[in-house]
């Protein structure tokens, strides 16, 4: 099993920047597409971007230009960098894992952003 622990959120101003971290352990890290999700209360889980073992990303077109995700394989870690964040980025984030070789699925505890003046 995956075990992912975020860190990063928080509440920040209209214009702000934050940077969320999920460190995964329990599995071989480059065979794990990383992906970083959000959910408002009411709301379905919505894909906010993803990062392939090869390092290919895709982004919701609200995000585009203004959120970059990444990944470090020497540290086991996904970072999903947000610029420009706007009050409708408000949610909580998860952090998710799917292995390439069983297509298992894992997720974090998520992580509150609050952007608010």
């Amino acid at each position: 099993q995956v075990q992912l622990v975020e860190s990063g959120g928080g509440l920040v101003q209209p214009g702000g920047s934050l940077r969320l971290s999920c460190e995964a352990s329990g599995t071989i890290f480059s065979i794990l597409v990383m992906g970083w999700y959000r959910q408002v209360p009411g709301n379905q889980r919505e894909l906010v971007a993803f990062v392939n073992p090869g390092g290919g990303t895709d982004y919701a077109d609200s995000v585009k230009g203004r959120f970059t995700i990444s990944r470090d394989n020497a540290k086991n870690t996904v970072y999903l960098q947000m610029n420009s964040l706007k009050p409708e980025d408000t949610a909580v984030y998860y952090c998710n894992a799917k292995s390439v070789r069983t297509l298992r699925e894992d997720w974090g505890q998520g992580t509150q952003v609050t952007v608010s003046s």
